[in-house]
């Protein structure tokens, strides 16, 4: 049964998407991207597609370094239990696709799903640090000016929030005055084993080695990406630039970070076509690229998802049940 608040959270967040749909169609030339789509060249789709793999494949592969110090997980499990995330973005809004990732993966290897989610915060907290970072750097190199500077500003702001409340989920029981909250809450031994499993979770980042190693695949991954949209705007017909390309896959992703509708409908294609007009792309050209690449995330996880759940099963395994993990 869905709660209040995450009923007002999928309201909230589809409003979002509709309201940006409505701004991209006022913004572009359905006629004319039609033409460009129609122009598509398959050889440099099937590249795109590629390098959109193996992001996928990279993210995956991260996820089992952040994990490694919680709990070993082979690699095939962890690549089924993203996808069935991926998909779960797709259909569901508010990104709950991490949740619903969390769970499968807690559930079916016996490790707390709170601990879990708190790999999944560390990660997240990467991903955002990253891509702030990747557009900070193509905004000097293109010298861009305006509200995509603000956006990127805002999300710098984000970081700077997100970096500290990890810092503070992790080092919160060496803080003085900690012994005393800790007295407190053990009134609610409840609320108390969830925040020692998050942190659990969330420590994970306090481990040079898995940080580091974290850091190098996601700087792939991101790169993988960025080569997958410069593919998808060869194939109808827009040559970017490496800068161009950077400043692209980082807003959309910022965009993606959103809450909004499944599968980020809207707030993709409306960041794609709004940063294409402040760096003086062709806007059509763009959301054209925007539509193939945001396409070929969600038809290639939805498709991984469906497969991994078929495999995978809707209940739980008979080892999480003998194990009786509840957190």
């Amino acid at each position: 049964m869905i709660s209040t608040r995450g009923a007002i959270q999928a309201i909230v967040g589809i409003a979002i998407s509709v309201v940006a749909i409505a701004i991209v169609l006022g913004s572009v030339d359905l006629q004319k991207t039609a033409a460009v789509l129609g122009r598509t060249a398959p050889g440099w789709l099937l590249v795109a597609l590629a390098f959109l793999t193996v992001d996928v494949l990279l993210r995956a592969f991260r996820w089992q370094r952040l994990l490694a110090p919680v709990a070993h997980v082979a690699y095939r499990p962890i690549l089924r239990y993203i996808l069935v995330g991926y998909l779960a973005n797709n259909v569901l809004p508010a990104r709950l696709g991490e949740l619903v990732r969390s769970h499968f993966l807690g559930d079916r290897e016996g490790i707390s799903r709170t601990t879990t989610l708190g790999t999944v915060v560390v990660e997240r907290v990467i991903d955002t640090t990253m891509v702030v970072a990747i557009a900070a750097v193509a905004i000097l190199v293109l010298n861009v000016r305006g509200v995509i500077t603000s956006a990127v500003t805002i999300g710098a702001a984000v970081v700077a929030i997100l970096l500290v409340g990890l810092i503070f989920g992790i080092a919160a029981h060496r803080l003085p005055g900690a012994t005393a909250v800790a007295r407190w809450a053990a009134r609610w031994p409840r609320v108390g084993d969830v925040v020692s499993k998050l942190r659990s979770g969330l420590s994970v980042a306090g481990r040079p080695r898995t940080l580091v190693e974290a850091i190098a695949i996601s700087a792939v991954a991101w790169l993988a990406s960025l080569i997958a949209f410069t593919a998808a705007g060869q194939a109808v017909g827009l040559e970017l630039r490496i800068g161009e390309a950077a400043l692209l896959v980082s807003s959309v992703a910022l965009a993606s970070a959103i809450p909004s509708g499944p599968g980020y409908l809207g707030t993709y294609e409306l960041a794609a076509v709004k940063v294409a007009e402040a760096i003086g792309l062709p806007t059509d050209e763009a959301f054209a690229a925007a539509l193939l690449v945001h396409a070929s995330i969600i038809v290639f996880t939805s498709l991984g998802g469906l497969i991994s759940l078929a495999s995978l099963g809707w209940g739980r395994t008979a080892r999480a049940a003998d194990i009786g993990e509840t957190g």
